[in-house]
């Protein structure tokens, strides 16, 4: 908090938090997703030059600071700064959802469900389809790795938000996790996706190809025509019994 509000005396808090959350996400980004650095780079280019060489220097002890605080234990520490910074109240009303909240909730999905579900396909996967700052995901990851299962291996994650800045706050404390995740900006109600963030861990795992390559017996089964229906003059009519009710064959 301290390192974010030695920079204020010439910009807005608010500007400051969001601009180092980009600037974090670019870094990370950009080297590993080869396909999108040059126009990030672009992006990280115009964000920085609105900033002096003293300022400059804070940003990356920023990152070092949510790094130890990350090795330290699993948490939201990006969420609660911008929760202590205040910045919820100029966020259109954004309030993320507490950590201890966020635990007891992944520990009740968790159960020898899970492992076997990690032992017959290799792992699971986990859609959050408003990610705020991402301590739903962390305290998954958290939850599983108690279960003695490795997150880092055996999960993939699809997370999407509508606020460009929640989608770098949680790139950023994903891939400081090794957390295999895609990172959404989008309307999840409208079904409007805009930007895509790859984590170290996705990339460096082969996600893309492994997901893929799963899905892709379904999407067979799926293109396969049903056999269509004879026309209805060839249809021969149910046999009747004395009744007059038509019988049915209840082994079908």
């Amino acid at each position: 908090m301290k390192l974010f509000e030695s920079c204020r005396y010439r910009h807005d808090l608010y500007t400051i938090f969001s601009d180092w959350c980009a600037c974090a996400a670019i870094a990370m980004s950009n080297a590993l997703d080869i396909r999108q650095r040059e126009e990030r780079e672009a992006r990280y280019l115009d964000i920085v030059k609105r900033y002096n060489k003293e300022e400059l220097a804070i940003f990356p002890q920023i990152l070092g600071e949510v790094t130890m605080a990350l090795e330290t234990a699993p948490q939201d520490i990006l969420g609660a700064t911008f929760h202590e910074l205040e910045l919820h109240n100029t966020a259109r009303g954004q309030f993320f959802t507490p950590y201890a909240l966020c635990k007891m909730m992944a520990v009740m999905q968790i159960g020898d469900h899970t492992k076997a579900e990690v032992e017959r396909r290799g792992y699971i996967t986990a859609h959050e389809p408003a990610v705020g700052a991402g301590a739903t995901i962390i305290a998954l990851a958290e939850a599983l790795k108690d279960a003695g299962i490795n997150y880092q291996q055996h999960l993939h994650v699809v997370a999407v938000d509508v606020d460009p800045r929640a989608v770098h706050m949680a790139y950023v404390q994903f891939s400081l996790m090794h957390i295999p995740a895609q990172v959404i900006v989008g309307d999840t109600l409208r079904l409007e996706f805009r930007e895509d963030w790859f984590t170290p861990a996705h990339i460096m795992g082969f996600w893309s190809g492994r997901l893929a390559a799963d899905r892709r017996p379904q999407e067979i089964l799926i293109d396969i025509p049903e056999p269509k229906p004879p026309p209805p003059d060839l249809i021969e009519p149910p046999p009747r019994a004395a009744t007059g009710l038509p019988l049915f064959d209840f082994g079908l």
